[in-house]
């Protein structure tokens, strides 16, 4: 076994994705992809991976070509059966999980770790055909992976606790933020934060109190920027509990809490309004709209960049993410 050999199993945008940021840390990577369409794309999405970071001032040129001598693209499984860490990031098809898991635990080392990029199946369904559990957990990175730190690392219940750690300790040294959680949960936490955001932002615009484009700017003007320097329960604290009490009370039965806000999305799929990829979604994704993006991206980046790998200050030298906040400023942290 190869400790310094890392396998990623799944070459879409989440798997170019980890497999470009291990390289990029300067592991032996394995990048496998069976599916001979989107093979043909793996070099591409690598390629635009690297040249963003490479835009943004976050690599040089050495460490480009780097990854090119580090990460080999291969077919056929076995190509890392001498690694010794495997992440999954195949579809979202929990039987497909399953036999992958199966199969991987048949041809790797018996100390090798078998990680899931899964989004929301849990840890003991992942592992439900294998049978040595203990060296399988959840490793949770974010769209896209290049760009956003966190890893939700969940064990299952059969999983090592030292299986844990060294998940923890991988993900740290190639520049990750992990978070374990202490039991498993659909959808982990981030997902589930994020479901719920979507389905207020969802009910809001169905009841026709606002547009697609005025909730997104009253999230990345308030919320986005609060958010990036403290979560939502620091900011309770820092409000007052009995501010949030008291709003809590006469709002929560306002919010949105039953799954009608999905009709939304509903109508727009049955459009073949599928987002970006289609062109259309809950906005019109023309080239000046993905040419914003991308700078909107590459200005992140590089803020990021510049402040040490802090917190992103969208409001410049002057903004929020270089400003002490304390209890006495309640501008910023109350409703």
């Amino acid at each position: 076994m190869n400790a310094n050999c890392i396998g990623v199993i799944g070459g879409g945008l989440m798997g170019c994705g980890i497999a470009a940021r291990f390289a990029l840390a300067g592991f032996d990577t394995v990048l496998i992809e069976t599916d001979s369409a989107r093979l043909t794309q793996i070099a591409e999405t690598i390629d635009a991976i690297l040249s963003e970071l490479r835009e943004a001032g976050s690599i040089d040129d050495g460490q480009r070509h780097q990854v090119h001598h580090t990460m080999t693209i291969a077919t056929s499984i076995d190509a890392v059966r001498d690694a010794g860490v495997v992440i999954e990031a195949i579809p979202e098809v929990l039987l497909q999980k399953q036999n992958l898991f199966s199969e991987l635990e048949s041809i790797l080392s018996p100390d090798a770790l078998i990680l899931s990029n899964t989004s929301g199946f849990l840890p003991d369904a992942l592992v439900e055909k294998m049978e040595h559990k203990e060296r399988c957990l959840v490793a949770h990175f974010w769209n896209p992976p290049h760009l956003i730190p966190l890893v939700e690392v969940v064990p299952g219940t059969a999983t090592l606790p030292a299986a844990t750690e060294q998940t923890v300790d991988l993900m740290r040294r190639i520049g990750s933020e992990p978070v374990v959680l202490q039991k498993a949960i659909p959808g982990f936490i981030g997902n589930r934060l994020q479901f719920a955001l979507l389905r207020e932002a969802l009910h809001i615009v169905r009841s026709g109190a606002a547009d697609a484009a005025t909730v997104d700017a009253v999230m990345t003007a308030s919320l986005g920027r609060r958010y990036s320097i403290m979560g939502p329960l620091e900011s309770a604290d820092l409000g007052g509990l009995q501010t949030l009490l008291k709003v809590g009370t006469y709002l929560l039965p306002e919010l949105s809490s039953d799954m009608q806000s999905l009709d939304l999305l509903r109508d727009h799929v049955a459009r073949a309004e599928l987002g970006s990829s289609a062109g259309q979604g809950l906005y019109r994704w023309d080239a000046d709209r993905l040419a914003s993006l991308r700078q909107r991206r590459l200005n992140h980046l590089r803020r990021y960049k510049n402040n040490g790998g802090g917190g992103d200050d969208e409001g410049g030298d002057e903004g929020e993410g270089n400003k002490k906040i304390s209890s006495s400023d309640r501008s910023d942290v109350t409703p």
